[in-house]
């Protein structure tokens, strides 16, 4: 039966079922097999309690603080001083990108929206200065995914509420992997730019890097206020959500009078439009991890992956390459909503520590965004910069081996994403 269900998700994926659908038909076609039309009455309540977990909240305020932040030009502000910074070097403007996607990630925690509110601006900005529709659309692409590893990250919230594991320390354990790529990928932009000879932007004025820091002083507090006060434990991770919401309208709002009634509409019906999708996805995860409890699927599937092998390398290997095909057609959420409740049982079984796998799984997920057919973010710089999809790709792998090497250490080296999380919490 098992086997049926699965190639009925798989039919109904392939002819464009919204997944989120797909995945609530086969759970209500799996309830009624094994329980009957009687389990019908108790989908409406699963599906209900699934949804509206207390940690879930922080989801759409992320969002909309992002949302807030790009209507009221904040996202603005950050540019024009990471260009200040970085401007000097040669293919400064890539690195312009990459740093400003690592400061937008520590707010909105969404790659898609990273992508969307700076490759408007960056892109257009790269182009006009010589770097190739290809290479600005990767680098945008790319330097976003950092939204998945850096905190706060919505992938990580929901595997979070997936797994039962503190968000709180899932977010600690991006802070090295996420400041490590995006260093990483400078230095392959840096390489990039030297090849192909680009010219320096500007030459370093410290009056010029003081001038944008000041426009852009309060929006640079923003990470501190919300991921201070959620590491420091004075709010819990939804509780900084609300601030950051909180706060990005009094700055954008009220101090740089960026945001009118038309902005903050905006702002609502995107997010509005990000959350419903994600909700949608979680309450029908809800009905397909109630049916997997009760059929102890994923006890027999770790089962008869630990009788085929015991070594924990071999196993997070396999993993590793699960996640990765995975990623290739599921879009993060939906990945983190199907895949986690069916490994969770193994991972306890050959000891792995749960918020070290969570970073394992958004790291690979995050590949996904970046690799076709799905590849929702690259599908998203792609369109900003009117690029084809397989060219941008191939303009794109040296970023994806940052980001396949970073995988590799927080896989094999434990200590890389956890030590941050023992010291303090431990």
């Amino acid at each position: 039966m098992t086997l049926a269900l699965i190639l009925l998700l798989l039919v109904l994926i392939l002819v464009n079922v919204p997944i989120a659908v797909a995945l609530g038909l086969m759970a209500v076609v799996a309830m009624v097999i094994a329980g009957g039309v009687g389990a019908l009455p108790n989908v409406g309540l699963v599906m209900f309690s699934g949804a509206t977990g207390f940690p879930l909240i922080a989801i759409p305020l992320f969002i909309l603080a992002g949302a807030i932040m790009n209507a009221s030009g904040i996202s603005t502000r950050l540019v024009a001083f990471a260009s200040a910074v970085f401007g000097f070097i040669r293919g400064g403007l890539s690195m312009v990108s990459i740093s400003a996607s690592m400061f937008f990630a520590e707010i909105s925690g969404s790659a898609v929206a990273d992508v969307a509110a700076l490759g408007s601006i960056l892109i257009p900005a790269m182009k006009k200065r010589g770097y190739s529709s290809n290479f600005a659309a990767a680098v945008t692409s790319s330097s976003a995914t950092l939204a998945v590893i850096i905190p706060p990250s919505i992938p990580m919230i929901l595997y979070g509420v997936m797994s039962g594991s503190s968000v709180v320390e899932l977010f600690v354990a991006g802070i090295i992997p996420g400041v490590v790529g995006g260093l990483l990928m400078m230095l392959v932009a840096y390489i990039w730019a030297r090849r192909n000879n680009l010219p320096m932007e500007q030459s370093f004025q410290l009056k010029r890097v003081y001038t944008t820091f000041k426009e852009a002083g309060l929006s640079l507090l923003l990470p501190v206020i919300i991921l201070g006060g959620i590491f420091s434990g004075w709010v819990t991770a939804t509780e900084g959500a609300g601030l950051a919401v909180v706060a990005a309208l009094l700055i954008g709002g009220v101090v740089y009078r960026g945001l009118d009634l038309a902005g903050v509409r905006r702002a609502i019906l995107e997010c509005g439009h990000q959350t419903a999708v994600v909700m949608l996805l979680v309450a029908a995860s809800a009905l397909l991890g109630d049916f997997l409890t009760e059929a102890r699927l994923p006890q027999a599937i770790a089962g008869s992956i630990m009788e085929l092998t015991g070594s924990k390398l071999a196993i997070l290997a396999l993993l590793n390459l699960f996640l990765l095909v995975i990623g290739l057609f599921l879009h993060s959420a939906a990945a983190i909503i199907l895949v986690v409740p069916i490994v969770m049982p193994l991972i306890h079984a050959i000891g792995v520590d749960p918020v070290h796998f969570g970073l394992i799984v958004t790291l690979n997920l995050g590949i996904g965004q970046q690799t076709p057919p799905v590849a929702s973010v690259l599908v998203t710089a792609c369109s900003v910069a009117k690029a084809d999809i397989w060219k941008v790709t191939r303009a794109n792998l040296g970023f994806i081996g940052v980001l396949l090497a970073i995988l590799l250490v927080v896989t094999y080296v434990p200590a890389f994403s956890l030590a941050l999380v023992d010291f303090f919490y431990r």
